[in-house]
């Protein structure tokens, strides 16, 4: 998970990824509270530790957290993959496999095709067990 500096906002982590991952509060990709596991070129990791503000009528994790989640972690990747520059999400489609009621889940995104302004990624969810929740893929463009 990321590292809180004494204010318990989050510190600027080293390679530029503090934009990308924004203190509680600053921005949408802060509001949601997700930590940072990995950022490399064209790869990212979150997790995101589940309350009761993520769940649906039914006790079990939003669908619309799940795509947030992702969408997050894919856009970071993309980020990553193209520093200094914009990207913006131009498509996402995901698929719902199983359940999440609680814990902390993981998202794993990576850059798996590059044309021109369109960057094509792929990401998968987690639960702490292993289990894969969900799986999709995006297109991200460059935008001036």
């Amino acid at each position: 998970m990321s590292e809180r500096g004494k204010s318990g906002k989050q510190a600027a982590p080293s390679g530029g990824v503090f934009r990308l991952i924004a203190p509680e509060g600053v921005d949408f990709g802060g509001s949601i509270r997700c930590g940072l596991v990995r950022a490399e070129a064209g790869k990212a990791g979150l997790c995101l530790a589940i309350g009761p503000e993520h769940m649906n009528l039914y006790g079990i994790v939003h669908g619309g957290v799940l795509a947030t989640f992702m969408d997050n972690t894919m856009g970071m990747a993309a980020m990553l993959a193209c520093p200094g520059e914009k990207v913006v999400t131009a498509q996402l489609n995901i698929h719902y496999l199983q359940s999440a009621s609680g814990g902390v889940l993981t998202c794993q995104a990576e850059l798996i095709h590059r044309a021109g302004r369109t960057l094509t990624l792929e990401g998968h969810i987690y639960a702490e067990d292993g289990q894969r929740l969900a799986w999709g893929g995006a297109s991200f463009r460059k935008v001036t």
